[in-house]
């Protein structure tokens, strides 16, 4: 009899890892990736948060199964891995949590309250007062075309405008490129944090409308401050794989910076400004797929 999985905390993982070309397995206990030679790369699963799937990947069911048991999000992507197609949710949503989050995006007033205090964080200052989430929306979108010109002026980039095709990559320019390259990293390894967390990707506050709407929500708020910058700094470079700069970039700032850490306690954070208790988990509640001894104090919250 195997001894029960141990998986790690989202914290103690490593950010994420994108497979190409070849087959994902499982064999002899190994969650490995084989090309068309034969040739079989170890991936270590159950440390990773996020594993990004890009075109040319075939997927076993074993290989699903055990990313599941150990809470990894396997995300399948465009090429550069800028297009989302779908992801496997590595359980762990909770009724209390989705119940929790969904009152706050129904009440009006929770709701504003949860997006002012996201506007905070974001900007480093109070939102305005009297202001409506439309109104707030508007005033952010104000402030990231601004700091968008200000980053191409700091790096000396050509700046046209936010202007990407989701469906093809390469009609963007180098600087949307690597925008486009960098936000769906922060995105990908979100999205793993709050799934892990228990809450759905699809209630968002700010966003609306949209299966990741509380991924941008939450993302929006570092993005500025952490993959923007890089973006913007290899695009000055003039790099012939903007794509792979980015991420290795990108995977250096997270891992530098302890993204995965922060983002869970952020996502309370953020969920508090509503001023109302969770619910309670029910008694008969599955528990967490990934347990944590000493957690934030509620059994609903499956990492941190």
């Amino acid at each position: 009899m195997q001894p029960p999985l141990k998986p790690l905390p989202i914290k103690e993982r490593i950010s994420m890892i994108f497979l190409e070309y070849g087959q994902v397995d499982v064999i002899d206990g190994a969650f490995v990736l084989v090309d068309k030679s034969g040739v079989r790369t170890h991936i270590p699963v159950g440390s990773v948060a996020c594993i990004m799937l890009e075109p040319g990947t075939r997927v076993s069911h074993a290989a699903i199964k055990l990313a599941a048991a150990v809470g990894t999000l396997m995300v399948w992507v465009g090429e550069a891995g800028v297009r989302p197609y779908a992801s496997g949710q590595p359980g762990g949503a909770r009724s209390d949590r989705l119940l929790y989050q969904a009152k706050l995006a129904l009440d009006d007033e929770l709701r504003l309250k949860v997006v002012r205090k996201m506007f905070e964080l974001c900007f480093g200052e109070e939102a305005p007062s009297r202001r409506s989430v439309d109104q707030l929306r508007g005033i952010e979108g104000a402030r990231v075309r601004k700091t968008y010109q200000l980053l191409a002026k700091r790096y000396g980039v050509a700046w046209h405008g936010r202007r990407y095709d989701p469906k093809d990559w390469e009609k963007g320019d180098k600087v949307n490129q690597c925008i486009s390259a960098a936000t769906s990293c922060l995105y990908g390894i979100t999205e793993a944090a709050v799934l892990a967390a228990g809450y759905a990707p699809a209630v968002g506050f700010l966003h609306t409308g949209k299966p990741l709407s509380f991924i941008y929500d939450i993302a929006d708020i570092y993005k500025f401050d952490t993959v923007i910058p890089i973006a913007f700094k290899v695009a000055a470079q003039q790099p012939i794989t903007p794509d792979r700069q980015v991420r290795l970039a990108c995977r250096d700032l997270f891992r530098s910076e302890k993204i995965l850490k922060r983002l869970i306690p952020l996502i309370e954070e953020v969920l508090a400004a509503g001023d109302i208790e969770p619910p309670k988990p029910p008694e008969d509640a599955v528990p967490p797929a990934i347990p944590e001894p000493s957690s934030m104090g509620d059994a609903g919250h499956r990492s941190g």
